[in-house]
């Protein structure tokens, strides 16, 4: 799946909001919902093996693909995808709406599931790969291997070392600011932590009431901000440790994340927990108070207004620890695509995700949308924007891409438990001792 942009443009249903719906969904055990048909329906298979992942059936088969790319937008965009396909007419698209195919993804898998379906990198592949629902995939990466960076090809594995995921799109977690802003007031863009804390403080006598915007009422964008600071401090493999409670949540280093980040809240726009990150993105936009928000591209490339497009930039979050300079790893969350365990024709499936992996195909799924940028590195990058072309270089110059704090832990410890002890947070920075007992105790029930 990628960003729902049209949905982020009229503030409907956006990523995160879905992803946190599939918290619930992952415990449920009981029978396949009726809207469940609608998800993915028995598949009309291509005269293959039956299910199983079998290496039966013929590239020229019948092939299903799981969508939920129900705006019209995306949907249209993800049609012109299929007709490219040289077997375009075996290719079959079920789509659903998104709350419906986030909600009911572990019924789904489970039951009649389309041999192809869109979904995240990250914990949200490795959940289900670990559960034996997803068809190994080494064979397409075999052929499509060439066309993506080491960065992207680890995170698209299962724990297992095998690959799972085609990647498709995604984009960087940075922090933005406008360029005519910076210049009127001289402003420098800082490359560490003492220079953000230096400008913040120079905005603020220049009344920037609250240099940073921040919007936490959907309960997930501070989570970016808790990651990158985690992997300034302590690394990329530390952050992933701690999502997979290998770390204690009051471990020292921990506890100093939270001491450092609580600096910053003093330049935050105030009743944050309260605002959503749209509003966030506008009060950036304003120029007024906030001239800078740390936030997707995905989300406030479509937020601000068409006329302040040219004058919006961006840099890496500051480095804080030498150790880990601003190349060692930013969030860059990818979406892609998987097989089903239950694949009807595995072959004609297979050369689909093979052509999903190409640049062919994600730029003609990519041209309405100019926020998200392709994972392939093949694409043509003249048909970006000036701010996709910067996303390219960020993500293409990163050791590590870590693909945000609710996709690389178990969702049912991102929502709610992760969720509100940022908030508490938030709420009260003096907290973050209590915040991170909390965190651990309950990690303990998840986790164990």
């Amino acid at each position: 799946m990628t960003s729902n942009t049209s949905a982020a443009r009229t503030g409907g249903i956006s990523r995160r909001s879905m992803l946190k719906g599939t918290a619930g969904a992952l415990a449920l055990t009981g029978g396949l919902p009726a809207l469940l048909a609608a998800c993915g329906g028995s598949s009309s298979g291509g005269g293959g093996s039956s299910g199983g992942g079998g290496d039966g059936g013929s590239v020229d088969g019948k092939t299903s693909i799981g969508s939920n790319y129900s705006d019209a937008a995306v949907k249209s965009a993800f049609a012109d995808v299929v007709k490219g396909y040289s077997r375009a007419k075996n290719v079959t698209v079920n789509a659903t709406d998104h709350n419906s195919f986030q909600n009911n993804i572990q019924n789904y898998l489970q039951g009649t599931p389309n041999d192809v379906f869109c979904w995240f990198s990250g914990n949200r592949a490795q959940f289900f790969a670990a559960q034996g629902l997803l068809e190994p995939i080494d064979d397409v990466w075999a052929k499509i291997g060439a066309n993506f960076t080491d960065a992207v090809k680890n995170a698209s594995k299962g724990q297992d070392g095998k690959y799972y995921l085609v990647p498709w799109v995604n984009y960087p977690w940075v922090m933005f600011y406008k360029k005519s802003v910076f210049s009127q007031h001289g402003y420098q863009v800082p490359a560490t932590w003492d220079d953000l804390m230096t400008l913040c403080a120079k905005m603020k006598s220049d009344g920037f009431a609250n240099p940073i915007a921040i919007g936490q009422k959907d309960g997930w964008p501070a989570m970016g901000t808790f990651d990158i600071i985690n992997m300034r401090m302590n690394g990329y493999q530390f952050h992933v440790d701690l999502m997979a409670h290998k770390q204690s949540w009051t471990d020292a280093k921990v506890k100093n994340v939270f001491k450092q980040w609580a600096e910053l809240t003093q330049y935050y726009t105030p009743g944050g927990t309260g605002r959503t990150w749209q509003e966030a993105v506008q009060i950036f936009d304003a120029n007024k108070t906030s001239p800078m928000i740390f936030q997707g591209t995905d989300q406030v490339g479509p937020q601000v207004a068409k006329a302040n497009l040219a004058d919006l930039d961006f840099f890496p979050f500051p480095q804080i620890d030498s150790a880990y300079p601003t190349d060692s790893g930013i969030d860059a969350p990818i979406d892609g695509f998987l097989m089903s365990k239950k694949v009807k024709n595995r072959a004609a499936a297979a050369a689909f995700l093979e052509y999903l992996g190409s640049a062919q195909a994600e730029q003609t799924f990519l041209k309405p949308n100019p926020s998200d940028i392709g994972t392939a590195t093949d694409y043509d990058t003249s048909t970006y924007t000036a701010l996709q072309k910067k996303s390219v270089e960020i993500i293409k110059s990163t050791k590590n891409l870590a693909q945000f704090l609710d996709r690389d832990t178990r969702p049912d410890f991102a929502y709610p438990i992760v969720q509100n002890a940022l908030n508490q947070f938030l709420n009260n920075p003096k907290s973050y001792s209590s915040v991170c007992s909390s965190l651990e105790s309950q990690a303990k029930g998840i986790f164990t």
